[in-house]
């Protein structure tokens, strides 16, 4: 069985809306994109060159527009990018000119996926997909990149009912910029008590 990783970019509101760039993501008015680049530094570079090796990849349909149009012409920023398996979840796209792109149209797809022999599986961005994900418990680990400003409004990780389900932190840094870089690995249910007995 196949692993899926989610790994996201977030405000302190959960905003993950257009992190890379003005251009990426204006929808809904978006007026921030790009709301990433101030938070660079070589402590978040040498994760980020971590995180970028070689993966298949599982995208929502929207994302992946946005990169095949980028990523074909910037490999040397993603080495072998081009190369992995790109899938993508989809009811309008069949077919794509970008290097090994199948195209899902249903939840089976990714569970039959999941359920196949490989390497891990890597979902960037997605924010539609990665709240179906959520809702279907098909996520194994959270990399979540929390930035230190808030948004206000644009599109969030966590909406649209993610089941109750709790995560173990297995690793953790903090930028010089301030950047929470966090890993979580999914631990079963949710556990309750009070406080103080």
């Amino acid at each position: 069985m196949r692993k899926i990783i989610v790994l996201s970019m977030i405000t302190l509101d959960g905003v993950m809306q257009a992190p890379g760039g003005p251009e990426e993501d204006s929808s809904g008015g978006f007026e921030y994109g790009g709301w990433v680049a101030p938070y660079d530094d070589e402590v978040s570079g040498k994760i980020m060159e971590r995180l970028m090796k070689p993966a298949d990849l599982l995208l929502g349909r929207k994302t992946f527009e946005i990169w095949e149009n980028y990523w074909p012409q910037h490999e040397n920023v993603w080495p072998g990018i081009n190369d992995v398996t790109k899938y993508v979840l989809s009811r309008t796209r069949k077919a794509s000119d970008w290097n090994a792109s199948v195209f899902f149209n249903s939840l089976a797809d990714i569970e039959n996926l999941k359920a196949s022999n490989g390497s891990d599986i890597q979902v960037w961005g997605s924010g539609e997909l990665v709240q179906l994900l959520l809702k279907n418990d098909l996520v194994d680990e959270l990399w979540l990149m929390i930035h230190p400003l808030t948004l206000g409004n644009g599109k969030k990780l966590f909406t649209n009912g993610p089941i109750p389900a709790a995560f173990t932190l297995t690793e953790s840094t903090v930028t010089t910029t301030g950047v929470i870089i966090a890993a979580y690995k999914r631990a079963g249910k949710v556990e309750t008590g009070t406080i103080g007995e």
